[in-house]
């Protein structure tokens, strides 16, 4: 089974991301990722990616796609994955179609004003964990290693309308695009508690 794994920033992605993989057993393919283990070994496509970087510009559609295309052909990509930031846009689909099957796009629906809201008040630890400050109580300090949380500096709310309003206007229409081909399925609990989502896609991918 090799599916995409669809929504806006603060849908949850990650955390249902690393659920999904454990129990169906697929890769997890984050082209953060990939692009970052591509610059540590100084591979060819890793050192192009960071001279695109590095000059503070977004790597180029092309490329992007030529390193996710390297790493489904990986050994370990052939007993099925799971996309996660891949594709971006309309294009990064038509591409991918020229170079994998895709069964399913998976999609997490989340109301706009909640999304801000859960990045706006998120907190972060260096040890990885995060956290809501709904759910702090005004505490300060990371529950897992005792570390100092801190607030992203693009966690603010002018730089995340922008990050949605970038999804909305490049990544949204892959929406109508998967589901014209009868590809797309929605989690509409989106807004519930992790496990509720997860509840949702299991449903879903059986």
């Amino acid at each position: 089974m090799n599916i995409i794994l669809l929504g806006a920033p603060g849908a949850g992605k990650g955390t249902q991301a690393s659920k999904i993989a454990e129990k169906y057993n697929l890769l997890h393919v984050s082209t953060g990722d990939i692009f970052r283990a591509n610059i540590k070994g100084g591979t060819e496509i890793g050192k192009l990616a960071k001279s695109y970087i590095d000059a503070g510009k977004l790597v180029p559609d092309e490329v992007t796609c030529a390193i996710v295309k390297d790493r489904l052909t990986w050994a370990d990509a052939q007993n099925g994955y799971m996309l996660d930031g891949f594709p971006r846009n309309l294009f990064q689909a038509e591409e991918l179609e020229k170079f994998a099957k895709i069964d399913l796009c998976l999609n997490i629906d989340v109301d706009e004003a909640l999304l801000m809201d859960r990045i706006c008040g998120r907190r972060v630890c260096k040890c990885g964990e995060s956290y809501h400050v709904s759910t702090l109580n005004g505490a300060t300090k990371c529950r897992k290693c005792g570390g100092e949380l801190y607030q992203r500096e693009d966690d603010n709310p002018r730089t995340v309308k922008a990050r949605l309003e970038t999804y909305n206007t490049q990544t949204a229409p892959l929406i109508n695009y998967y589901k014209a081909q009868g590809k797309l399925a929605t989690v509409t609990s989106g807004e519930g508690s992790p496990d509720e989502v997860f509840g949702q896609i299991i449903k879903i991918l059986g």
